[in-house]
């Protein structure tokens, strides 16, 4: 089956390992999301992974009630590491090889990033998650997805989220809110749309990298993403 895409960058959100859940990792949840890369590995797409911590410590919300910023964001850092090991872990489950890659050195549990290392690793057809961010605090994992992207050559980001694209408005309050299919980024910037932040965005823009935003939660949407149906939105020059 030909797919539009040949490297991609998928970008979880640490929430998106929650499920129903108010906190942490559902195992459920870990292992449908593996069964998905698993889909898009069989059709023969080179996948990388960055997972956010937000579902285990929010480095923002604690600088917000006083924490130092920096290290604050480092222990989100560290967060994205717990989460990347569970997302390795069903992986390996269902016979996927994966890599874990951290930007903050810890040789027991993951390979330190190196770029030419994590483009073998894809090469050879294994699964690459990029945890602990950048590596700096101040940088969201949305900027992550961003470099990493860019570094491994991806073809395209696709956000995953809990909603089918990119609206108006917040469609969970907002009835009225209408979808995107395609939206520059510099329509998301100037508008301020909740997609990924400015950073993340300005860089995916001076690169020409595109993002496709869709429901993780519909089950083979990944798959459809990758073949080329036009699922969610996409954002382009």
């Amino acid at each position: 089956m030909p797919t539009a895409y040949r490297r991609i960058l998928l970008k979880l959100s640490g929430e998106a390992l929650m499920g129903e859940q108010a906190f942490g990792i559902d195992p459920a949840v870990t292992t449908r999301i593996a069964k998905d890369v698993l889909e898009i590995q069989e059709l023969g797409v080179q996948t990388a992974v960055v997972i956010g911590g937000g579902n285990l410590f929010r480095g923002l919300a604690a600088s917000a009630k006083g924490m130092d910023r920096a290290t604050a964001d480092y222990m989100g850092m560290l967060a994205t590491v717990i989460n990347a090991l569970a997302l390795q872990d069903a992986l390996e489950h269902i016979g996927v090889t994966t890599r874990v890659m951290s930007a903050i050195e810890m040789r027991a549990v993951a390979e330190p990033f190196i770029r030419r290392r994590a483009i073998r690793h894809l090469e050879k057809g294994r699964v690459v998650v990029f945890a602990a961010g950048t590596g700096n605090p101040y940088f969201t994992t949305d900027t992550a997805a961003a470099l990493r992207a860019m570094e491994i050559k991806a073809d395209v980001i696709m956000k995953a989220t809990k909603v089918d694209g990119i609206y108006t408005a917040d469609p969970m309050i907002d009835p009225q809110a209408t979808k995107f299919d395609a939206i520059s980024y510099l329509k998301v910037l100037e508008q301020g749309l909740k997609v990924m932040d400015a950073t993340a965005i300005s860089l995916c823009m001076d690169n020409k990298l595109p993002i496709v935003v869709f429901n993780l939660r519909t089950a083979g949407n990944l798959r459809r993403v990758v073949a080329g149906e036009t699922v969610g939105t996409t954002v382009t020059a």
